[in-house]
């Protein structure tokens, strides 16, 4: 699929995303390691969805931030998880997260993830969830260590 295409087809789904978001509270993901990460496994924690593409100069901006959250916060108060969209090949998908050392599991997007999560409009994006499980956040564009910090001080459980 193209990127065009692609990214009208998103655009599309967004205008449903919040609803069905809602609809499904638990989601359940399996990663190229064939681990799968349900929500509710991970009460207590903060839980970042995060959505991007290879192709994606914001997404490779933001992945250092996201790998340094993962790798202080992972043992105690915080999961990354980030789900790669509109890629050539697994192959190109494997490079391109041993380049970047991202050391959080790694999802390939599908129809699946956003019946789930929820579509984004742009790239990336990236769906916070609370430590009760409760979806507080749909950050659009680059996400940084501090933004996420300062949203989990402030306990944002709307």
């Amino acid at each position: 699929m193209n990127k065009f295409l692609l990214g009208l087809l998103m655009l599309l789904l967004s205008c449903f995303s919040y609803a069905d978001v809602a609809a499904k509270p638990n989601f359940l993901l399996k990663d190229m390691a064939g681990v799968q990460h349900q929500l509710s496994q991970y009460k207590g924690k903060w839980v970042l969805v995060n959505y991007w593409a290879t192709w994606c100069p914001p997404c490779l901006e933001e992945v250092p931030d996201l790998v340094n959250l993962y790798d202080q916060h992972q043992q105690k108060d915080l999961v990354v998880l980030g789900v790669v969209f509109d890629y050539k090949d697994v192959k190109e998908v494997n490079e391109y997260v041993d380049d970047m050392l991202m050391s959080y599991p790694i999802v390939l997007g599908d129809d699946s993830v956003i019946e789930q999560i929820g579509a984004a409009d742009v790239m990336p994006t990236t769906f916070i969830y609370n430590p009760k499980g409760k979806l507080v956040k749909i950050k659009r564009g680059v996400v940084t260590k501090l933004y996420v910090e300062n949203l989990m001080k402030s306990g944002n459980a709307r």
